[in-house]
């Protein structure tokens, strides 16, 4: 496969060719453009493995390798990417840093299955966990005393919070604490969290990186090789391994991740700049909007302000509800970042943190036609 990690020819690409480039076979006659799918269990050798072999379909797949070449590219790691079979086996795999009896500080708004991800682990003796206002740099890195690893979302799930990623990964290296940022919603196009100090980063491929709504995977993108032969450690023995199938499908989604990014930011902004004007909307989250608690910080290290909005609607979860019941073109589902537009009330969700409002609307916006998803959005806020 083609080398597209940062100190390779690919780092003088912008993302928007790196992520079309990435991971290709070697140009030669009549070699495909795009890489195959290998469907196999096993792989044939002799003798004592050898470090660095596959030999086994839960070690290695080279479908795997052209995914999570483009993905280490993208972020910018200097070396490659490592694909989950779902976004929580990523989440697992770096909590497995944490050592016995270690402290993790996270974000009390975070991915729900992260957070009762952390609290099994909390309940089984594991680690212990410090939930804290990730906007608040001062109380984060308060808490940051004796902690293992610092965890962080920005922008957070669903609430939309703005971290200082790199203020506070400077705090928590100062600590001695390791700092994992959870990048689903920003994808590596918006923001890059290795640049900002973090020592792993972890996707949802599920989401926008496959961008289809049509797998489930995860993946983990490190800064060294030492964390990097941890997590490979952790995939192997405990199992967490993607299907080819799955993974060639994510990296087909990829080849269009920054028009669909582009496509999705721009309608988010100008939804939620309309969504001001309506008496059915208490409030709109986006970082975008100059009065956003968030902007300033999203605008210094973000390219862009994401894909994802919320709205408070007036009425509480009733009301919010009825909208989500309304819509016709916007989809009423749980998950976010595919070509279609989807909407859900947050709080129908029993794991989710009681903080967050019972009639507020997490929007993730698609590629559909701008005026189109307005009106079909006007109309179920205002019936």
């Amino acid at each position: 496969m083609s080398h597209t990690f940062a100190d390779g020819p690919a780092a003088e690409l912008s993302p928007e060719t790196l992520v079309v480039s990435a991971g290709r076979p070697p140009r030669e006659h009549d070699a495909p453009v795009n890489p195959p799918i290998v469907l196999t269990s096993t792989f044939f050798g002799t003798g004592a493995p050898v470090p660095g072999e596959r030999g086994y379909g839960r070690y290695s797949n080279p479908t795997w390798d052209p995914f999570e070449e483009a993905l280490a590219g993208l972020e910018g790691a200097d070396q490659p990417a490592l694909v989950f079979s779902s976004g929580l086996a990523a989440v697992m795999a770096a909590l497995s840093l944490v050592p016995p009896g270690g402290v993790v500080v996270m974000p009390r708004h975070s991915y729900q299955g992260s957070l009762l991800l952390a609290a099994g682990e909390a309940e089984n003796g594991r680690f212990s966990i410090r939930t804290v206002d990730i906007a608040d740099t001062r109380e984060v890195i308060a808490q940051l005393d004796g902690a293992s690893l610092l965890w962080l979302e920005s922008p957070t799930n669903p609430m939309l919070e703005v971290a200082e990623i790199a203020v506070l990964a400077d705090a928590a290296h100062a600590a001695g604490a390791l700092v994992v940022v959870d990048n689903t919603f920003a994808t590596p196009l918006v923001t890059q969290p290795l640049a900002l100090g973090a020592d792993v980063v972890v996707h949802s491929v599920t989401k926008y990186l496959a961008g289809h709504s049509d797998v489930v995977l995860g993946a983990t993108v490190t800064s060294g090789p030492d964390l990097l032969a941890r997590l490979l450690r952790y995939r192997s023995l405990h199992g967490a391994v993607a299907g080819p199938f799955e993974v060639w499908l994510a990296l087909r989604g990829l080849r269009t991740l920054a028009l669909r990014i582009e496509r999705s930011q721009a309608t988010a902004m100008e939804l939620a700049r309309r969504l001001q004007t309506l008496p059915q909307v208490d409030r709109v989250r986006y970082p975008g909007l100059p009065d956003d608690p968030g902007h300033t910080r999203a605008a210094a290290q973000m390219n862009g302000f994401g894909s994802i909005l919320c709205i408070e609607v007036a009425g509480g979860a009733a009301a919010a509800e009825k909208v989500t019941e309304a819509v016709n073109l916007w989809l009423p589902a749980t998950s976010l970042g595919g070509v279609e537009s989807l909407i859900e009330r947050r709080r129908r969700q029993p794991g989710e943190p009681h903080t967050v409002p019972e009639g507020l609307l997490r929007l993730s916006t698609g590629i559909e036609n701008l005026e189109d998803l307005w009106k079909d959005l006007e109309q179920a806020l205002t019936r």
